[in-house]
């Protein structure tokens, strides 16, 4: 199931899901802007260069992702301690929107 192009869901709740595939892929290696492109269509995500790069400079300005030479992107220290917050907040409301509940009882009807 995917989300409308250009809809408010992928807008505003998908797209900063995004950086949270960044900051992990960075952490397991090095990667370049056009494999992470192809990692996030994978996943579904309707992402282009003149998104993704833009946003690639912006964790790297926030000091989450360096960037060297050839190109390539590593997670820094920051963006270790920045993506161990996410992923517990993560575990957490993943903890809290999939937990069975019981059936709520229906409002009485005037």
């Amino acid at each position: 199931m995917h989300a409308t192009p250009g809809s408010a869901v992928e807008r505003e709740i998908l797209r900063p899901l995004w950086k949270v595939h960044i900051l992990h892929h960075a952490g397991e290696s090095a990667i370049v802007g056009n494999w992470m492109l192809e990692e996030l269509r994978e996943h579904g995500y309707r992402v282009s260069p003149g998104t993704l790069y833009p946003m690639l400079a912006r964790m790297t300005r926030t000091g989450w992702l360096q960037k060297n030479k050839s190109g390539r992107y590593r997670l820094t220290a920051a963006g270790r301690r920045a993506l161990a917050e996410v992923r517990a907040r993560l575990a957490e409301l993943q903890i809290e929107v999939f937990r069975p509940r019981p059936k709520a009882a229906k409002p009485p009807r005037p």
